[in-house]
């Protein structure tokens, strides 16, 4: 779904659009976390076994990026965010029916291989069509469509885990958001013109895709921190609606509805993306963000008040995209005639990163309770900031 430099318009509304998809999108990453202990009462499973619906979901999202990506570099990036979106919405309808723990498992894994092909091809398409020194600020904008359906799906679990539909009601309501998304997505395309030839060509040759992204050294730094991001904080962050619930007693509405203001945190940022990136520049807030996420696992350990919940998932959300905008605004810029490609690796490893990181977390919070399910992010998310940001800076001093 190219857009001429000639219509800003129209990429103003495309990038609205798209944001809308995004938000039903992050719904779906979060919607699980609430409802962990909701599945393990209805399923008599422990709530790490409950993880397996996150887990499965983030496995079949790393792995389909290498199929969209391409995919979506040879046939349009927007095509495929169209038949993605038509997919979620099946899948979400029959993880809703499933009559089994098993069966919503395989369903899970449909969903998450139908939805990796939204935000990252999404992404992939502002960097076709935003020039790099406004992308990071657009991709901000796009960001607060994701931020506000993770916060909406944090607390929608929540909320759907304390009362009678429970996740059978959670799945189908976002069925029926996928679906209607899907259609406003098939009208816009009926006017979109064919991907332009370099995409074409870019996609011609899958493994050539892969090796002309792996060929950079720079892409590597990225994707390790990706991998970082994923196991030490997307995977830990599964189990806090869970932690809250058992330490301080919270409903899992209460305890889910406090998880969220991560979210909140994460669309301050949004909104004050563009004077924090001029003021600050990106290695600032890599190493800040790092401090940040690793500080609010440890508060999150240390507070004995649940009232402190909120703000510091406020302040960890804040921080966490400030290191998370920064890697992935150079993701779209790591392999720029192939960028589908680039930033589908880009989430490949985030979400594969994930997968491990919610298994490690289950592990941990079954066996040996909730200490070192947050002390070890707090020692390896401050690290991770710094590493990217060293690598930032030895990159620039490098450069001419």
């Amino acid at each position: 779904m190219a857009v001429a430099p000639h219509a800003p318009a129209r990429a103003e509304t495309t990038v609205t659009l798209l944001a809308v998809a995004a938000f039903f999108s992050g719904a779906a990453l979060r919607i699980c976390d609430a409802l962990l202990p909701r599945l393990a009462s209805d399923f008599a499973i422990t709530p790490g076994a409950a993880g397996q619906v996150i887990i499965g979901f983030s496995v079949a999202y790393g792995l389909m990026q290498l199929v969209f990506g391409p995919l979506g570099d040879r046939y349009g990036k927007a095509r495929l965010m169209c038949v993605a979106l038509f997919g979620c919405a099946g899948a979400a309808l029959a993880s809703a029916m499933a009559p089994g723990f098993g069966v919503l498992v395989v369903m899970r894994v449909a969903w998450g291989m139908a939805a990796a092909g939204i935000i990252p091809l999404a992404m992939a398409w502002i960097g076709d069509t935003v020039p790099y020194e406004r992308r990071q600020a657009t991709l901000a904008r796009f960001l607060t469509g994701t931020l506000s359906g993770m916060m909406a799906g944090q607390l929608a679990g929540g909320l759907f885990a304390d009362s009678a539909p429970g996740w059978k009601g959670a799945f189908l309501t976002l069925a029926v958001g996928y679906l209607a998304i899907a259609l406003l997505m098939l009208v816009r395309m009926r006017g979109a013109p064919a991907p332009q030839d370099s995409a074409r060509r870019g996609g011609a040759d899958f493994l050539l895709q892969l090796r002309t992204v792996l060929q950079v050294r720079w892409a590597w730094v990225v994707l390790a921190s990706a991998v970082a991001e994923g196991v030490f904080l997307l995977g830990p962050m599964a189990y806090l609606p869970a932690y809250l619930h058992h330490r301080h007693a919270l409903t899992l509405t209460a305890a889910s509805a406090l998880v969220a203001l991560y979210a909140v945190g994460g669309l301050v940022y949004a909104i004050t993306a563009r004077h924090i990136v001029r003021r600050f520049g990106e290695r600032r807030m890599a190493a800040a963000g790092g401090w940040m996420m690793g500080g609010g696992f440890l508060a999150f350990w240390l507070s004995p008040w649940w009232q402190l919940a909120g703000p510091i998932a406020l302040l960890m959300g804040f921080g966490t995209y400030l290191y998370h905008n920064t890697l992935q605004t150079h993701a779209t810029q790591m392999a720029p005639a192939v960028r589908g490609t680039s930033v589908a690796l880009f989430a490949f490893c985030l979400f594969v990163g994930q997968a491990i990181g919610v298994t490690v977390a289950g592990f941990l919070f079954d066996n040996f309770g909730p200490t070192p399910l947050l002390l070890v992010p707090t020692l390896a998310l401050p690290l991770a900031g710094w590493g990217f940001a060293h690598a930032l800076r030895q990159r620039a001093q490098a450069q001419p």
